[in-house]
């Protein structure tokens, strides 16, 4: 079973998002990165160029040729074609991700808007009506 968890109350999603990725990546984890618009997705990949400043972050886009091979990947939308892997998604959009099921682990990262809010506690509900038990983990206590 997909394990669900929940990190809320984020005052920098972009931030918590790439520090989650980092984490997952250095455990030798692959991680996709479903991502509201794509403008979000751009600034997530400029950040991952940029931070953590002595790393380098192998990402692309969903779209790329390399996609497969590539441990970050990130989007807007999901592949057409399926996810690149199937181990680590990682979102921010509002919607449930699709496929959500087929991943090792589900990281829904929430801000502090309740515009962000109300759609994550729908999320959960879903998650908790199809036998998951959601983990949560807030942000602003770190």
């Amino acid at each position: 079973m997909t394990d669900i968890h929940f990190y809320h109350n984020a005052e920098d999603l972009l931030g918590v998002t790439c520090h989650l990725a980092v984490r997952a990546f250095r455990s030798g984890r692959k991680v996709s990165v479903l991502l509201p618009d794509e403008s979000i997705a751009h600034q997530l990949d400029q950040l991952l160029w940029t931070r953590p400043p002595t790393d380098f972050l192998p990402h692309t886009h969903f779209s790329s040729p390399l996609a497969a091979e590539t441990p970050i990947t990130l989007g807007d939308a999901p592949p057409a074609d399926g996810w690149p892997h199937y181990d680590v998604l990682i979102n921010l959009a509002a919607e449930l991700p699709p496929d959500y099921a087929h991943f090792k682990m589900v990281v829904e990262v929430v801000g502090t808007d309740e515009a962000l809010k109300v759609p994550a506690r729908n999320r959960w509900r879903h998650y908790a009506s199809e036998g998951h038990t959601p983990s949560a983990h807030n942000t602003a206590a770190s």
